[in-house]
């Protein structure tokens, strides 16, 4: 049962991202969705769908590699948002 949440939870946003990239396609080409009253209204929301998908179905591969310790050292430790903190505050200071 726990498989099979797990493959539902990454086909939906499968899905959403083929539909995004079906909107940014018609909006290139000039096939109005009839919902959306807009070409790049169509296009911004396929955009934003299929950047969505892809985050949320890479997100989890990483948390799963992570869980299962096959991902990347850099992945794996824990300060690496202290250290990317730091260099920011490093950066800004001699902007």
């Amino acid at each position: 049962m726990q498989k099979y949440v797990a493959l539902l939870i990454l086909v939906i946003p499968g899905i959403i991202a083929g539909l995004g990239i079906k909107w940014m396609r018609d909006a290139v080409f000039g096939v109005l969705v009839p919902q959306l009253h807009f070409i790049w209204v169509q296009f911004l929301l396929g955009f934003i769908f299929f950047v969505f998908g892809v985050i949320f179905i890479g997100g989890y591969i990483l948390h799963r590699e992570k869980k299962n310790k096959r991902a990347q050292e850099h992945f794996m430790k824990k300060n690496n948002v202290k250290k990317l903190i730091n260099h920011n505050r490093f950066i800004s200071f001699f902007l």
